[in-house]
Parts: structure tokens; C-alpha cells; sequence
């Protein structure tokens, strides 16, 4: 356990010694997702950099389908009431005015390669005062903080519970030091307890600046000024981990990235290998029979094999002009790229029927067969769900909370109950005949909850189109006082009178 004062205290660097590595994973594992790989590997393969580097960004796609197969669909938070309940209005409109399907999606993307997000609520303005509150009302925000400036504080019993979270995040303090100097700048701690906020200012010294002269590394000076304690009113911290997955030894989660940096590398260099061979044999050098290149005073013939990109060959007059090439064994290239690729696919439980690859065997496949392909993928995004279910019942937990001490809850604190989806499109149609097969014909499904699930419609709107079909049913309807022109020819009373007279006297004639 490492506590406060030994991670910020005067003398101690920033960052903490012992978050050194993780920050560094986060920040190479950022370059993977970006497609950055040149500015990774280059560090690590002097000896193979050279004028060309070929790379393909498989890390994006496998950190995107994560997200979109876990939060894709957004998250339905339910308080088990009915749609208009006091407590179900309070976390939609929650859900609501902090675009949280949103930030779910970013929170589950960036977890993919960091392996560790972050979540705080508070009550105030979103941005802090800078517009008028007319303009932006006080309310509870959830908001995502990076975890390279969060510094959670662990249980000396448990290193795999939190206990407290210190968010510490560099910024230059102009208003204190000249602009040009390299001291300018300040570490604003907030340190979120149970019950209560610790905010702290500390005077930093750069000690390490990257290439591009941006500091990495500072040693933290004197306190500016006394620390001040803000009373939450509620019992937990007001931020909330959120791992990728982890193990029972450890609070930092792990990513899906990190593991598959030696094969990313080794595609790449394969790429770039692929890529010289080819470029260098783009523009093959010509050999010839003797005799055909002119000669100079002395008798030998004038040329240059770089710039003509021809040369003779001495033997039998009748050889036949070819251009001198080689294929650097592309085939067994290709072959290895093939194998890179299905080694790094495999690894991230990521199956070639999710990337819609050609010969994934989904033509004509029912959609049962595809999801039993995509096997792997979704017990990946199962082991996911688990831990975000588990940190999103809490965020919402603490945002009633905080609207309870303020004052401005109107309904009970309830533990919602969250609905994800799996990302995968579903097959109506199977699915109607299994339904029809099961109940033997019965019908399922009124019209209302039709209309609900087929156009994504709440209680209320399908009410209104049910209204809206029914009037135009009606307005559609035949009149009652029409009717089809074969009964318009029927005989009134005084013809059928006439007629039944014509017939009596042709009788009696």
C-alpha cells in the first residue's frame, strides 16, 4: 500500500516510481490503437528501421470491436418500475444529461488498450462557471478522467481493493513562474476519499522532457497553499474503477493489446521487407548478348548499371534479352503474413467471421450459425460485461446519492438493473419461426410491443401510433350508406309492383 503523502509529498517524483511502468503501457499501447507503430517499435529495432515502414492497424480493429460488441448497442438501466416511476424518470434522465451511452462507448474503447478506465461524479456545472447557469444548469455529470493521472490508494489488507483515489494532473502555471521558465509548473492534486474531497497544489521541478521537449518527469516541490476539504455526504469516493479485466493480486487491469506486441511487430517488418523487395525490383536492370552496347576508344562498353539498368553477359550470341529480377521467396512471405495474422486474431479472441472476411464461411448462414462462430468474441465481451455491470450499478448509486444531499431527489436510491446487448444484428425472421414452432401458431406478441421492439418506441409513442392506425383505418373504412353498383339495380317497391301486374296479364293472355 502506498499512501499520500509517499507518492505526493515534498522530494517525491512525479509520476510515482511505482506507476512508471503502467503510465508507460498506457502510452505505448495508445500508439498501437492510433496505428502510430513506427514511432513504437522504432525504439526497440534499430538494427531493422530503415527508409521504409509498413504497418496495418489490427490494434484498432481489435480494440473497436470490443467496444462495439460491449456498448454498441447502449446500455438500457432499469429501475424495475414502471416507465413513468419516479425512479426510472430520475435515471433516464441521469443517463440522459450525461450522454452516457457515449461515454460508455469511448470508456470501453480506451479500456480495450489501457486496460483501465476511470469514472467521476460530481454536482456542479459542467464547465465550471464558464457559461451562465441559464446556459449550463447545475446537475450531476459523469464524466471520464484519464488513468494516467489517477493514482488509486489500495487497502493494506488487499491490493486489489480501492480505497481512495488521488488524481493528479500536471498543468503549466503561467501565473506563477515565467512563461519561458522550465519551473512553471504546477501538480493540482484531488484526492476523493469516503465522504469527502482533499484538493492540494504542489510547486514541480521538470527533471525529463521527450524528444519534442515536453516534460515526462518532475520532482514535486513545496505546498502553494493549504489543502481544502470538500463533505461529499457520501459514504463511498466519488470515482469509480472500471478494469478491462484483471487478476486477484492487483487493481490494475489488463489490456487486449500488449500481449500481441511481438507479432505486430513482426507483421509490420514483414510488410516493409515485402515492400523493399518490391520496390526494388519495380525497375529490373536488362541483360543483353555482348556486342550491343556501344564502346569507347578503348574498346570496352559504355554503360552504367544504376543509371541504364542494363548490362552484358558474356556467352552464346544467341541469349535472349531478360530483365534481371528476384522474389525474395514471396510466396513464403505471404504465407507468414497469413500466419501472423490468424496467430494475432486468435490471441484477441477476435474470430475472422467478426471482421467479414471473405472466407469466413457466412454466405447463406443463418444467423445462429454465425453467432455459434463468433463463439469466442462474445465469452470475451461476457468477461467485460462483468466488470462494467458491476462499476455502472455503482456510478448510478452515487449519482442519486449526491442529488439526495443536495436536495433535489424526489424518488427512492434504487440499484438499477442494466440491459446489454451483444452487437449482434438478429435474425427476425429465425427468430418468429422458433416463437410460432414453440407455441404452435399462438400469437406471442400484442400490437403494442410490436410496434415497441420493431421501431424502438417507448409505451407512450406506440399508444399514439396505434391511435394514428386506427383513425386511418376508419377514415379508409367503406361508407354505410355506399354500396357496390351490383345492388344499386335492385327493384324498388312500385317497380317490382309493375312488374308483378306485366306478368299476371301475359298469363292470362
Amino acid at each position: 500500500m502506498v499512501v499520500f503523502d509517499q507518492m505526493f509529498g515534498k522530494g517525491e517524483f512525479y509520476p510515482p516510481v511505482e506507476h512508471k511502468n503502467r503510465i508507460k503501457r498506457y502510452r505505448d499501447n495508445k500508439l498501437l490503437f492510433k496505428g502510430e507503430h513506427y514511432d513504437l517499435f522504432r525504439k526497440y529495432n534499430i538494427a531493422k528501421s530503415g527508409k521504409m515502414y509498413v504497418s496495418v492497424n489490427l490494434a484498432g480493429i481489435i480494440s473497436k470491436k470490443s467496444a462495439d460488441f460491449l456498448i454498441g448497442d447502449g446500455v438500457h438501466v432499469s429501475a424495475g418500475k414502471e416507465d413513468n416511476s419516479p425512479e426510472q424518470l430520475a435515471l433516464d434522465r441521469i443517463k440522459e444529461d450525461s450522454d452516457l451511452d457515449i461515454l460508455f462507448y469511448e470508456s470501453a474503447l480506451a479500456n480495450a488498450y489501457r486496460g483501465d478506465s476511470f469514472l467521476k461524479v460530481r454536482y456542479g456545472q459542467e464547465y465550471a462557471g464558464l457559461y451562465p447557469p441559464e446556459f449550463d444548469e447545475p446537475r450531476v455529470i459523469i464524466e471520464s478522467v484519464s488513468a494516467e493521472y489517477v493514482f488509486p490508494e489500495t487497502a493494506k489488507h488487499n491490493n486489489n481493493l480501492i480505497t481512495a483515489y488521488h488524481i493528479a494532473i500536471p498543468t503549466k502555471a503561467d501565473e506563477y513562474e515565467p512563461v519561458d521558465s522550465p519551473k512553471g509548473w504546477v501538480l493540482n492534486v484531488e484526492s476523493h476519499y469516503a465522504g469527502k474531497i482533499e484538493y492540494r497544489k504542489f510547486k514541480m521541478t521538470v527533471l525529463v522532457t521527450d524528444v519534442e521537449g515536453y516534460p515526462t518527469e518532475w520532482k514535486i516541490g513545496d505546498l502553494m497553499e493549504a489543502p481544502q476539504v470538500v463533505a461529499t455526504g457520501v459514504p463511498i469516493p466519488l470515482v469509480v474503477h472500471i478494469p478491462n479485466f484483471s487478476v486477484d493480486d492487483t487493481w490494475e487491469g489488463m489490456d487486449d493489446l500488449s500481449e500481441l506486441k511481438p507479432l505486430f511487430d513482426e507483421l509490420n517488418n514483414r510488410l516493409s521487407q515485402i515492400a523493399m523487395i518490391l520496390d526494388a525490383h519495380a525497375n529490373p536492370a536488362l541483360a543483353i548478348p555482348p556486342g550491343i552496347l556501344v564502346e569507347d576508344e578503348h574498346g570496352r562498353p559504355m554503360f552504367r548499371v544504376a543509371d541504364s539498368k542494363v548490362f552484358e553477359i558474356d556467352g552464346k550470341n544467341d541469349i535472349i534479352p531478360q530483365y534481371v529480377t528476384w522474389n525474395g521467396q514471396l510466396q513464403e512471405c505471404y504465407s507468414e503474413i497469413d500466419r501472423l495474422i490468424e496467430m494475432i486474431l486468435m490471441t484477441a479472441e477476435i474470430p475472422a467471421v467478426a471482421l467479414g472476411k471473405s472466407d469466413s464461411g457466412t454466405s447463406g448462414a443463418s444467423g445462429l450459425s454465425i453467432k455459434f462462430r463468433l463463439n469466442s468474441l462474445i465469452s470475451k465481451i461476457k468477461r467485460k460485461r462483468k466488470y462494467y455491470e458491476k462499476a455502472l450499478k455503482k456510478v448510478f448509486l452515487i449519482a442519486q446519492h449526491l442529488e439526495t444531499v443536495v436536495g433535489v431527489a424526489d424518488y427512492e436510491i434504487t440499484v438499477p438493473h442494466l440491459i446489454f446487448t451483444d452487437g449482434i444484428d438478429k435474425d427476425e425472421t429465425e427468430i418468429a419461426n422458433r416463437m410460432s414452432i414453440r407455441t404452435g401458431g399462438a400469437i406471442t406478441m400484442s400490437q403494442k410491443r410490436a410496434i415497441m421492439l420493431m421501431d424502438g418506441m417507448t409505451e407512450a409513442q406506440a399508444e399514439e401510433e396505434m391511435k394514428r392506425i386506427e383513425e386511418e383505418q376508419k377514415a379508409n373504412a367503406p361508407q354505410a350508406n355506399s354500396s357496390p353498383s351490383i345492388f344499386n339495380d335492385l327493384p324498388t317497391e312500385e317497380n317490382q309492383q309493375e312488374e308483378d301486374e306485366e306478368t299476371d296479364e301475359s298469363e292470362q293472355e
